[in-house]
Parts: C-alpha cells; sequence; structure tokens
C-alpha cells in the first residue's frame, strides 16, 4: 500500500476517534481502537497518541494508562497526554511520577511537558518538587516560553510564594491575559488588595483587556478584605468594558457585596443574573444570614426548590446558620429533616449549626441529647459551640465540661480558653479565671487583641482596645466622650458586665469607653461628612455594652452605622440593629 492509501485509511480512524473525543463516546471510541489493533496500522504512534487523549478527554485514564503502557515505542506527546490527563482529572501525583520515567528513558520533555508538570505541581500540597521541575526547565532553557513561565508563575502563586511568581512573571518576553491573571489570582488568594488592584491596573496600562478571570480574582480579595469602595470601582469598570453579567463573575460579584457589607447591592446583582445556578442562590442564601436577614434566608431557600434547583451540603448549612442567626427554633428542624429528601448526608459543621442554634436559645438539655444522638463523633467544633453558647448564658457549669472536652480535641486553640476565663470572670469566679490564664501562659497560647477598622480614602486605620496609638488619639477621645453624653441623655448606662477584669467599679467603667469599635466609630465621626454610612470590621463579636451604646449613637446621630464582627453585620439605624439584640 502506498503512503497515499496509508493517509487515508488511518484518517479514517483518526475521524472517527475525533469524533467520539468531542462528543465523548466512550463506548464506540473503544470499538475504532479495538478495530484499530487489529490493522496493519497499529503501530502509527500519532493514531496511538490520539488513543490517550481520548480516554483522557473521557475520564477514562485506566484505559488511557494501558494504551501507553502497550505502546512499543512512546514519543513526548504519548508523555505529555498521560500526564496532562492525570493532570485535568485531579490526580497531578500520578502525572508527576511519569517525569522520572520519562527521563530514564531518554524521551526529551518540551514546552507543553513542563507546563503541564508545573500545572500539577500547583495543585499539591508542597512546593518542592515544582521547584525541581523549574530547575530542570531552567537547565533546558524552557523557562522563557510563555506557556510554561505562566505555569510556573501560577504554580508559585496557588502556593503562595508571590516573589517567584512575580520574578517568573517579570522574566517572561511575551506576556499575555493568562499570565497576568495567574499573578492576579496569586494575589487575591494571598488577600493582597493592594497588589492585586495594582497588577489590574498595571494590566490595563500594558493594552491587555481584563477578562471574567480578572474581574473574579479582583472581587474575591475585595470579599475577603470587606472593602466596599474598591469592589464598587472594579464593578464600574467592568460595564464600562461592556462586560455582561454571566453567572462566573455574577457569583464573586454578589458574593464580594455581601461580605463587604452591601446586601441591597448583593440583591440586585442576583436579581440581574440570568442564569442563578446553587452557587449563586447559596450565596444571596449567606448574605441573607449574615446580614440578619433570617427570614428572608429561608423564604429564598424556599423559592429556590420552586425554581428546580436542587440544594447542596453548602445549601442547607446556609439555612441552617439563617436558623442559628435568627433564632427560627421552629423552622430549623423541617430543614434539617429535609436534607434526607435530597440525599444530602448532613457533615459536621451542620451538626454544629444546629447546637449552636440550640445554645443561643438557651435550650441546653436539648442541645446535649442532640450531641449525644449525633451519629458522628462530636468534635472540638461542636464542644466549642456549645462552650460559646455557655459564655452568652453564663452557664458555668456546662461550661467546665464543654471547655475540657475542647481542651481534649484541641490543646492548641486559644479561643476556648478565652470563653472559659470570661465564664468564671462573669460569673466573678476570679480564682478559676486566674487558672485559666495560667494554663494559657504554660501552654503557651496567646489571646488575640481586640482590634477594629475602618478604610477611608484607600487608608485603612486600625484601633485597638485602650491603646492610645492612633496620632489622633486625643481629638478621637473627645468625640467618644461627646457622643457618650448624648447617648445618656437618651438612656444609656454602661453595663459593666462586660469589663472581665478584677477592677473597681469605676475602672471598670472607664475601660468600657475605649473599646476598639467605639474608637473606629469617634475616628469616623470625625472624618466623614454628614449622613454617610459609617463601615467598621472587628476580629471579634461586639460586645453587649458596645451594641448597646451604637444603637443608641445611630439614633442621636441620625446615620447608619455598620459594624462587621467575627460573625456577622450589625446594622444600626435609628436606634435598633438588624440582628434583633440576638446574636
Amino acid at each position: 500500500m502506498d503512503t497515499g492509501s496509508l493517509e487515508a485509511s488511518t484518517g479514517i480512524y483518526s475521524q472517527l476517534l475525533r469524533s467520539c473525543t468531542q462528543l465523548k463516546k466512550i463506548e464506540e471510541g473503544k470499538l475504532v481502537h479495538s478495530h484499530f489493533l487489529g490493522s496493519k496500522f497499529k503501530s502509527d504512534i500519532f493514531f496511538q497518541n490520539s488513543i490517550i487523549n481520548f480516554y483522557c478527554k473521557c475520564n477514562s485514564l485506566d484505559d488511557a494508562r494501558k494504551a501507553f503502557e502497550g505502546m512499543p515505542l512512546k514519543d513526548v506527546v504519548s508523555w505529555t497526554a498521560l500526564m496532562s490527563g492525570y493532570t485535568q482529572n485531579d490526580q497531578p501525583n500520578e502525572a508527576l511520577a511519569l517525569f522520572p520515567r520519562m527521563i530514564w528513558s531518554e524521551c526529551k520533555p518540551n514546552n507543553f511537558t513542563f507546563a503541564t508538570l508545573l500545572n500539577a505541581c500547583g495543585t499539591t500540597a508542597e512546593v518542592n518538587t515544582g521547584m525541581e521541575i523549574h530547575a530542570s526547565c531552567v537547565k533546558t532553557g524552557c523557562d522563557m516560553d510563555v506557556y510554561v513561565g505562566s505555569s510556573l508563575l501560577d504554580m508559585y502563586a496557588r502556593h503562595g510564594k508571590m516573589s517567584e511568581a512575580f520574578a517568573a512573571f517579570d522574566r517572561l518576553d511575551s506576556k499575555n491575559e493568562v499570565s497576568w491573571n495567574a499573578l492576579i489570582a496569586g494575589y487575591a488568594r494571598k488577600q493582597d488588595q493592594n497588589s492585586a488592584i495594582g497588577m489590574f491596573v498595571d494590566m490595563q496600562r500594558c493594552g491587555f483587556f481584563a477578562t471574567r478571570f480578572t474581574y473574579s480574582s479582583i472581587f474575591s480579595v475585595c470579599a475577603s478584605n470587606g472593602s466596599l469602595e474598591q469592589g464598587k470601582w472594579v464593578h464600574a469598570h467592568m460595564i464600562k468594558r461592556g462586560h455582561k453579567l454571566n453567572v462566573f463573575v455574577g457569583n464573586t460579584l454578589l458574593d464580594m457585596y455581601a461580605k463587604a457589607g452591601s446586601i441591597e447591592d448583593a440583591r440586585k446583582v442576583f436579581s440581574r443574573l440570568e442564569k442563578k445556578d446553587v452557587v449563586s442562590w447559596n450565596s444571596m442564601l449567606t448574605g441573607c444570614a449574615q446580614h440578619g436577614l433570617s427570614k428572608e434566608a429561608v423564604q429564598r431557600f424556599d423559592t429556590m426548590l420552586k425554581h428546580g434547583v436542587k440544594p447542596n451540603q453548602i445549601t442547607f448549612l446556609c439555612v441552617l446558620n439563617a436558623c442559628s442567626h435568627g433564632g427560627l427554633l421552629k423552622e430549623w428542624e423541617y430543614y434539617f429533616n429535609l436534607m434526607k429528601e435530597y440525599k444530602v448526608e448532613p457533615e459536621i459543621e451542620h451538626y454544629v449549626a444546629v447546637v449552636d442554634l440550640l445554645g443561643r436559645a438557651g435550650l441546653f438539655e436539648r442541645a446535649r441529647k442532640f450531641i449525644d444522638e449525633m451519629p458522628l463523633d462530636p468534635t472540638a467544633a461542636i464542644w466549642g459551640a456549645l462552650l460559646g453558647a455557655c459564655r452568652m448564658h453564663k452557664n458555668v457549669e456546662l461550661g467546665q465540661l464543654a471547655a475540657e472536652r475542647v481542651f481534649e480535641l484541641d490543646p492548641h486553640d486559644a479561643g476556648p480558653h478565652l470563653l472559659l476565663y470570661n465564664i468564671y470572670a462573669s460569673a466573678s469566679r476570679w480564682n478559676d479565671a486566674a487558672k485559666v490564664r495560667k494554663m494559657m501562659r504554660e501552654s503557651g497560647l496567646k489571646k488575640e487583641p481586640a482590634c477594629s477598622w475602618l478604610e477611608i480614602e484607600n487608608s485603612v486605620h486600625l484601633f485597638v482596645a485602650n491603646e492610645n496609638c492612633h496620632p489622633q488619639i486625643k481629638e478621637i477621645e473627645q468625640m467618644w466622650e461627646k457622643i457618650n453624653g448624648r447617648i445618656r441623655e437618651e438612656g444609656y448606662v454602661p453595663d459593666t458586665n462586660f469589663v472581665l477584669m478584677h477592677v473597681d467599679e469605676q475602672e471598670r467603667e472607664s475601660k468600657l469607653q475605649y473599646h476598639s469599635e467605639k474608637l473606629a466609630l469617634a475616628f469616623a465621626l470625625l472624618k466623614l461628612p454628614s449622613g454617610v454610612t459609617v463601615r467598621i470590621k472587628k476580629n471579634i463579636r461586639i460586645c453587649g455594652d458596645c451594641h448597646s451604646a451604637i444603637k443608641l449613637v445611630s439614633k442621636v446621630i441620625n446615620r447608619e452605622i455598620i459594624i462587621r464582627d467575627a460573625h456577622r453585620f450589625h446594622h444600626f439605624t435609628a436606634g435598633k440593629c438588624s440582628c434583633g439584640d440576638y446574636w
């Protein structure tokens, strides 16, 4: 048979296999493969490589491996195709294990091989293998290739090594959208908002247009940092560029607005999404729960079911958290049992949400029974939820038990020790509280200082309780004294029960006045124009006294104040809070 006839015959096999690959027809493709092996063209390496690619694209990696191992000769395309198949099917270690065999077989890797291996390294737990492959890239001169370079910087970025990622980016002679996006995504994962937005701006200056991946990364870092104004600016940029609000970008934009404190904007984005998937609904449910809109959350969940969107484990966790935040004692059991109907198996997080709900409501006997009847072994998180509830309700005996369980399961977490200390201090059991402090010192556990911060004109201002480190502390204290006088006229009486120190009453009251959220609020009132919403973030739960005081501040100054603490948002308006004093 002449060469033309050979090409025509193998061409038929290739055409059939190409169709099977595109349509993911695994059984039909196997028939083509079987027929090919019985033909006189079975040694054609091009078609053999196509077979490996077919099986990989159809997620049949065992068949791909058999086809690979059955080849009498393997070229670089064969090795790279199988490595790519493992990488794309979340088996990066299998891909990396092929590399030493490839070198021993004296088959020289090319740019695509290195790019594939680096992509695999980006999804593994440690970065050392990636550094070794980087060294091989340098030896062969492949590190300057745009695809290898982009994969190299993406690998370092995924492991949080941004200096190495930027160095790889900087060495690229030819940068493209992929390389820019990989670097921006890396900064976003590190929650380095300034660097991410700085690279976003530089990307435009260099003539590259932002893609949906770019916007998604920026919105995610703004969500993590609660940076509403920066997020709005990027959203406006996206609109000016004519980008449509598809579900991929829309979900991250919705999440950004919800986490940055604007539930109204989150609602608008959600309503404008042409297609709402389960991620869209989950983000909206979470936003409602965090903003104290528990009833809206469960209503939206019911609407989601009516639209035929199947809930997943995250959906039910969102709903149970909403029930917990809102004290919806009648609703939670229905939604918890509904999980069985949708064949969603409860995980430990779902049980934590229920324990938290029952504990917040003071239903300790029911909470204990629920824990005892769990099909899973109670974790530190379960006992921690119960311990937090004991702190709220000053239940010393059960708090001791819960704390002991947490100490056994997670002895290195300082949080439970502090909760137990607070329980003892609230009950004026100062000797027991001192023992907890001693235990913490001996274990090397340190209390995270309570702090609050806010952003004004792209500058972040940080405040720590009872620390006079801000350059304008005198003016801040004077402003709070002025506001304090006004809310006292409205009936504010400092609740010294929230000063967990063994000092006299006068000093306890003095300590209350300089909690970090009060200092941040006073500074905001000094700097922000009249009527502008005050937005403050706090690293721990807002204390009860500050909560009472700030409700009255919102009334006397007629301004909305939003505080995001470690658990939720508090919207203070006209003397009331969105949490309904249940948090």
